[in-house]
């Protein structure tokens, strides 16, 4: 199936369409100047880098037409004016195939490479599994521009010996530097959660992964580099959720239409600048009841701004709208009033987890 003709909007079949149409009718006007030959023209034009093969070869095929009709009206066909004109009109036809042809190979050459980003994201940020426990869990992560599916936000949900973690995370910077961060970052959580006794250690242990890291990377990261991150613990029997923040904004804990945010006591700084001496922030704990959903994002959540420049706020947004039943209706609603608040492209990359506590099955101690 030719690209084109699945991923343009179905409006833009009928701008070709009024070109051709306005065209025909002025030459149909003044037939001895063919003054619509230049909208003719652009409607073949424009079809070859919109529309599919079929609907470019259409237009220029009716383009040829309708200029040999408007020749043999006015007697031109077989003098040197006409012969010109229906040279043109085919050579025009024939530079709109080919233009059809150049965009679709972009197309395809552009399709190829968002396959080869989304399995990448899929290889570095695998969604977490749906159910643990009475816990039920769903996350998305969403470009803020569609050509880029991947970038540096990352989140993690493991079972371990000390209940469910988890981590959400934003890395400074963008690009494929990004992404290898991502990948040491996560790879350190999945093994380091397991092994952590406390939620302290666990950031101890991918604060070390991420220095050794930048020392092999450029000056820039070295220097400036640094993960906000929010690493949580949902303990044995999920009664209650203990957070430990590293500089991310703060989450959520949805009660019914009531949304409140979990802020700590004293936020601690992003992981890959422990090294300037702040004090080691220490978790806080709440109560995570049944039917209750935890909602982590980054801040493309939060940093996201409507035309006037206000920031979003999920507690004032989100209230009011529950209860919710699935956590993945609580992204499904978040991201479409992101959407909304924006009113067009956002600024920066945005990844959401979020996890419900049902009634069921109790995690194991």
């Amino acid at each position: 199936m030719d690209p084109l003709s699945t991923r343009r909007p179905r409006y833009f079949s009928f701008i070709p369409s009024a070109l051709f149409i306005t065209g025909t009718v002025w030459n149909a006007y003044y037939p001895r100047d063919f003054w619509g030959d230049y909208l003719l023209g652009a409607a073949v034009m424009v079809a070859g880098a919109l529309l599919s093969l079929r609907h470019t070869i259409a237009v220029g095929a009716a383009l040829v037409s309708v200029d040999l009709a408007l020749l043999i009206e006015v007697g031109y066909l077989g003098h040197v004016g006409g012969t010109f004109e229906l040279t043109s009109a085919v050579f025009t036809a024939l530079v709109g195939i080919g233009v059809n042809r150049v965009v679709a190979r972009h197309e395809r050459r552009l399709e190829a490479m968002r396959s080869v980003a989304a399995a990448a994201q899929r290889a570095v940020l695998p969604l977490p599994p749906t159910r643990l426990g009475p816990l039920t869990i769903a996350a998305v992560y969403k470009a803020a521009h569609i050509e880029a599916l991947i970038g540096g936000d990352a989140y993690g949900v493991q079972d371990t010996p000390y209940g469910i973690r988890l981590l959400i995370a934003d890395v400074r910077g963008k690009g494929l530097g990004a992404v290898g961060v991502v990948s040491v970052l996560l790879g350190t959580f999945r093994e380091a959660a397991d092994q952590a006794p406390s939620l302290v250690v666990l950031a101890e242990r991918l604060e070390r992964a991420l220095v050794k890291d930048a020392s092999w990377r450029e000056e820039v990261i070295r220097t400036e580099g640094f993960v906000t991150a929010l690493l949580g613990e949902i303990t044995p029997g999920a009664h209650h959720v203990r957070l430990l923040n590293c500089g991310h904004p703060s989450p959520y804990l949805i009660e019914g239409d009531t949304v409140s945010s979990l802020d700590p006591a004293e936020p601690g700084l992003p992981l890959g600048l422990r090294d300037l001496g702040g004090p080691q922030a220490e978790p806080g704990e709440w109560p995570f009841p049944v039917g209750s959903t935890l909602l982590l994002v980054t801040d493309g959540v939060t940093e996201a701004r409507d035309p006037s420049g206000a920031f979003y706020e999920a507690v004032t947004r989100l209230g009011g709208r529950g209860p919710f039943r699935r956590p993945d209706e609580v992204i499904e609603v978040l991201v479409r009033d992101v959407e909304h608040w924006t009113g067009g492209p956002r600024d920066d990359d945005m990844a959401i987890l979020a996890i419900t506590h049902c009634a069921g099955r109790p995690l194991s101690p």
